[in-house]
């Protein structure tokens, strides 16, 4: 039954061993058969939480542009071993970040072409520190990004770029 189980939830997609310990408690699978066959599924390559976590990363930085920090936490929250998400954020690529930030920002910059550029940076700062991204590069990245579309938001000069 245990194994059946299992077998259901791993079809539909890659799932952390914490996730399908979990759905096997909720069905009241005794702990010492599912330990069972949790490793059993280890062992043969069904249930790998590092490949799980490499993979996690790469798809939710590129696919919704997170940043380490927001992988860190969605990790967590699926049962990632701290050391296996910290192995696979460090596959992540600070430029590749960097550059995924900023594409963020451009695409966002695209709609706020009415705003005042105070609030154009308050928004732009919210939503990259949302998506993960640390306070510094984000205010870096803003400010070029603002800097470089200076057309569109005239109102405040460069002094006016410190956040209040």
């Amino acid at each position: 039954m245990a194994r059946t189980i299992l077998l259901d939830k791993l079809t539909g997609q890659p799932r952390t061993r914490a996730e399908l310990a979990d759905v096997l408690a909720e069905r009241e699978i005794p702990d010492e058969v599912a330990d069972h066959v949790l490793d059993r599924f280890t062992d043969v390559g069904l249930i790998d939480d590092a490949a799980f976590a490499n993979a996690w990363v790469e798809s939710r930085h590129r696919g919704r542009g997170l940043g380490k920090r927001a992988l860190a936490q969605e990790l967590r929250r699926r049962g990632v071993d701290d050391e296996l998400a910290r192995d696979a954020l460090e596959e992540l690529d600070p430029d590749q970040e960097e550059q995924t930030a900023r594409e963020l920002v451009r695409r966002k910059l695209r709609s706020m072409r009415s705003l005042d550029r105070q609030v154009a940076m308050r928004r732009l700062l919210g939503m990259l520190a949302r998506k993960g991204y640390p306070g510094g590069l984000a205010m870096t990245i803003v400010k070029q990004e603002l800097d470089a579309s200076h057309e569109e938001f005239p109102l405040l000069d460069s002094s006016g770029l410190e956040p209040e």
